[in-house]
């Protein structure tokens, strides 16, 4: 019989930079590498910059085009806890997909506490909507920590998604699918969520919609919350009529998870768009 474990500390359980050696360095070639990406598409002209998709400045995206006619259109959600962070950090992680043929959209959001994080779920379902209004094709929605969580949502048959259609698969990548232990956190004073708000936008504790596609994917070596969130949201949606697949990343910690959406080649990327 395992023992009881009880967290007593829940922005411990939640924090991340401090348990990643390197991490500021991590953060620094992201940038770098992101605006290498940037120049260098910029420069084929096969990106289009500073995309409105509503009245705010952070509702804005880029688009990357593969060469010729893309194949469809994925969407990658960046992360941040909907606290920090913008689209700029990430840019590079559309490289794997778009050098397989597919567009790429990278929307930011506007952040909490401005607004809250239904709020959020419904701006990245505008996003979604618009990058589907501009790219033809199937299309594939991926995000991150924050992100993952905000794709997971979309899987959701409660959000008013107008391309549910067209979206073929999901990928949610280390997502926080059941908010609920963050309300016991101090990052709450921002998110301002009582506990039926957090229920209220949990994909754990919501319905999947009909023949939902969707891969929940985690680092081996993430935070014992992370991996335990991802396998949360993969076993309960098991009972539904939706196809899931749960994957624990060997050797990979929250940061460093990401990195394969480089790689035309990688697991990840055929996890997305293969």
């Amino acid at each position: 019989m395992k023992g009881s474990r009880m967290i007593t500390d829940w922005d411990d359980a939640y924090a991340n930079g401090i348990y990643i050696p390197g991490a500021d360095d991590i953060a620094a070639k992201w940038a770098v590498d992101a605006a290498a990406y940037k120049a260098e598409m910029t420069a084929k002209n096969r990106v289009m910059l500073d995309v409105s998709y509503g009245p705010h400045e952070r509702e804005a995206m880029e688009i990357f085009l593969p060469e010729g006619t893309p194949k469809g259109l994925m969407v990658f959600v960046h992360g941040g806890y909907w606290l920090f962070r913008h689209r700029s950090l990430w840019l590079h992680m559309a490289k794997g997909s778009v050098a397989r043929g597919w567009a790429v959209a990278m929307p930011s959001y506007v952040l909490c506490p401005e607004v809250r994080i239904a709020d959020i779920t419904r701006q990245i379902a505008s996003a979604i909507d618009f990058a589907a209004s501009k790219i033809e094709g199937p299309i594939r929605l991926s995000g991150h920590s924050a992100g993952g969580h905000l794709v997971a949502r979309m899987g959701c048959s409660d959000v008013d998604l107008a391309c549910i259609d067209r979206v073929e698969r999901i990928v949610s990548i280390s997502g926080v699918h059941d908010l609920r232990p963050l309300v016991q956190t101090k990052m709450n004073a921002d998110f301002q969520m009582s506990l039926e708000d957090a229920a209220a936008e949990s994909p754990a504790l919501l319905t999947p919609r009909e023949g939902l596609n969707i891969t929940c994917w985690v680092g081996a070596n993430e935070r014992p919350e992370f991996v335990r969130q991802n396998a949360l949201l993969a076993n309960v949606w098991t009972g539904f009529p939706a196809n899931i697949t749960l994957v624990e990343d060997a050797g990979h910690n929250h940061f460093t998870v990401i990195d394969a959406l480089e790689d035309p080649e990688s697991p990840l990327t055929e996890a997305v768009i293969g």
